[in-house]
């Protein structure tokens, strides 16, 4: 439940980073048919535009990855990247597995908040298929499919990416994007039965997370053109929608958690500026209003750390006032480091020091939500 970026989050460790920090902007998990794919089985070398056909091969070698990249990056799907000819290491690429970690963080608070989670083996094989729905299916979906309908944006910032470098053929990606799909829709009914719902709820929010995730990367209302819908969705993808699905399986999902998790998906349209920036060349070029592109990069900046402070404490002043004093203390305690992180790092150069932001901040972050989860569940 994701088909999202770029990012929340990335995560439970440093060594993760969210959403991909350098993927391009992680997603949600998409339903509809890529319509627009053709079928044939030729290699493709994507150019933005055949006007710009020159300007992007004169770019490409300063910013082709090194020869001796890493292939720990390659599999993350993050820049630095080794260059790949084997194909499943290449369609593990187009899934980011970087961005996984915060769809299943979303699930384990999900959970938390739900109150009936057990440390039975059936709850633990639960959580773990909803994981793997979250994750690898929908969320790897989500990103092949972004990588698709970026491909113009792509051939500009990163022109040896696996699809417009030729990497991966037409049909390879079709393919990939059936089985994902049908598979996380497959595991969201499984789901439903085995938990006994009466109602599928796992299916149409897997099913609506994909919608969500299709629009924002896929024409004609590709939300991603837009900085605020786009990175709200995104945001809402990365933190609501696993939580949803963790919380459904489990227990009940009520109205004022439904609420509760979309205002903190503020934080994650801010986390989702952050994969903004190192792609600002390209969405110009290609007439993408990202937040860096329409209000400069000075004040994007400030928009995004007080998206993600903002929305924090007042989810914090919201506990206190549901009298939750220590709950509310510890989220206090963990907005202090992100913070800090934020001056250190971000707001000095946010092209330069988005990993090292995002690997340093951002586990306050979804810490911060699992103490939230865990104040709602009492």
């Amino acid at each position: 439940m994701a088909t999202m970026a770029s990012s929340l989050l990335n995560t439970v460790s440093s060594s993760i980073r969210l959403s991909n920090s350098n993927s391009n902007r992680c997603r949600t998990l998409p339903m509809a048919t890529p319509i627009s794919l053709s079928r044939s089985r030729r290699r493709l070398t994507i150019r933005a535009t055949e006007t710009d056909a020159n300007e992007v091969k004169a770019k490409a070698p300063e910013k082709a990855p090194a020869a001796t990249g890493s292939g720990f990056n390659q599999i993350l799907g993050i820049k630095g990247a080794k260059q790949e000819t084997n194909i499943w290491k290449i369609r593990v690429q187009l899934t980011k597995p970087v961005t996984w970690p915060p769809l299943i963080w979303g699930v384990v608070c999900g959970a938390a908040a739900s109150g009936n989670f057990q440390w039975t083996v059936e709850d633990v094989a639960k959580s773990i298929v909803c994981m793997m729905m979250s994750g690898p299916f929908l969320t790897g979906y989500t990103q092949t499919i972004n990588d698709w309908y970026d491909r113009d944006i792509d051939a500009i910032n990163e022109p040896y990416r696996p699809i417009p470098s030729g990497a991966i053929s037409e049909q390879e990606v079709i393919t990939q994007v059936w089985v994902l799909l049908l598979g996380g829709l497959g595991l969201a009914g499984i789901l439903d039965v085995w938990a006994g719902h009466d109602f599928p709820i796992m299916f149409y929010l897997a099913l609506g997370g994909s919608f969500i995730s299709y629009i924002y990367s896929a024409p004609p209302l590709k939300l991603k053109q837009n900085g605020w819908l786009g990175n709200f969705a995104l945001g809402a993808s990365y933190i609501s929608l696993p939580w949803w699905a963790g919380q459904a399986l489990f227990g009940t999902l009520t109205p004022d958690i439904i609420v509760l998790t979309l205002l903190y998906s503020t934080a994650g349209l801010g986390i989702a500026i952050v994969n903004d920036f190192k792609s600002v060349e390209g969405d110009r070029k290609m007439g993408l209003q990202s937040l860096p592109v329409a209000f400069g990069e000075e004040t994007a900046k400030w928009i995004c750390v007080g998206a993600i402070d903002i929305t924090q404490l007042s989810i914090a002043g919201y506990l206190l006032g549901a009298g939750k004093p220590y709950y509310a203390l510890a989220l206090l305690g963990l907005i202090a480091p992100q913070v800090f992180f934020q001056f250190k790092y971000f707001l000095k150069d946010p092209v330069k020091y988005d990993v090292k932001y995002q690997a340093s901040a951002q586990p306050f972050l979804i810490l911060g939500l699992l103490v939230t989860a865990l104040a709602t569940s009492h």
